[in-house]
C-alpha cells in the first residue's frame, strides 16, 4: 500500500492518492484514474512523452526497480538518465531519478512524482 503524491506547475495543488501495491497498475494508469494531468501519447514506453521524477519518501532502503529495455533506451536518449544510473538501478537496486509513467509499476512505498 502506498501514497503517491503528484506535483506539477500544471496543477493548482498537489494530489495525494492511495494505491494498492501489487495490483500491477502503472503510475500513468493511477494518474489517469485520479485525473492527474500527466502528458502521454503512446502508453507503451516508445515515445518518451511521460517522463516523471520519482522520489522515494520512505525511511527504509528503496525497493529495486525493473526497467524495460524501451524505457532505458528512451530515458538515456532523452538525457534523463546516464548509463551509470541505469547500471546502479539494475545492479545495486538504487532507484533512478527519472522514469516513464507508462512503465513504472507502483510498489509498496510512498513516492513523490514530479512532472
Amino acid at each position: 500500500m502506498a501514497n503517491i503524491t503528484f506535483t506539477s506547475p500544471a496543477m493548482k495543488k498537489d494530489v495525494t492518492v492511495y494505491a494498492t501495491a501489487g495490483d500491477c497498475h502503472t503510475l500513468l494508469a493511477v494518474a489517469k484514474e485520479h485525473k492527474v494531468p500527466i502528458n502521454f501519447e503512446c502508453e507503451n514506453g516508445e515515445c518518451g512523452s511521460c517522463p516523471v521524477r520519482v522520489t522515494i519518501l520512505a525511511n527504509k532502503r528503496p525497493m529495486g526497480m525493473h526497467f524495460t529495455e524501451k524505457e532505458k533506451t528512451v530515458l538515456l536518449l532523452a538525457g534523463k538518465l546516464t548509463r551509470q544510473q541505469i547500471e546502479d538501478a539494475e545492479n545495486n537496486d538504487i532507484p533512478p531519478p527519472w522514469r516513464l509513467a507508462c512503465q513504472f509499476i507502483v510498489r509498496d512505498e510512498d513516492i513523490l512524482v514530479e512532472f
